[in-house]
């Protein structure tokens, strides 16, 4: 399934993954809050969240979980990139899921996979 992210960075619009069994939880939210004009609003009814408070309720959900690392939304971001690359997804494919303009910003994910070659099959075996 495929999410529209409009006004991302750059202000750009793109198209990223949704998994499935998310989109199930989100609509259950949906169906309990019946939000009037954003997704998750914040306490008052048709206002979004502030970054900010994202930001820290993020932060406090990681201290929560038992999770010592320092993380942040653009590491889940890198960490998606990367699991899509040790898949085996196309890297143009992961360019365009990430919008960027330039391979180059979207190759800096090749330097941090495990690289398994003894999982990459031959053309030739096919013949």
């Amino acid at each position: 399934m495929q999410l529209r992210v409009r006004g991302g960075k750059g202000n750009k619009d793109r198209y990223t993954l949704l998994s499935g069994e998310l989109l199930e939880k989100l609509r259950e939210y949906y169906r309990y809050y019946r939000p009037k004009t954003f997704l998750f609003e914040g306490r008052t009814a048709g206002k979004a969240y502030s970054k900010r408070t994202v930001q820290d309720l993020f932060k406090k959900i990681l201290v929560e979980s038992g999770i010592k690392k320092d993380a942040s939304f653009h590491t889940l971001r890198h960490t998606f990139a990367t699991h899509l690359l040790e898949q085996g997804t196309n890297i143009r494919v992961i360019q365009e899921l990430l919008g960027h303009r330039s391979l180059r910003t979207t190759s800096v994910y090749l330097h941090v996979t495990n690289f398994d070659p003894s999982k990459i099959k031959s053309p030739l075996d096919g013949l």
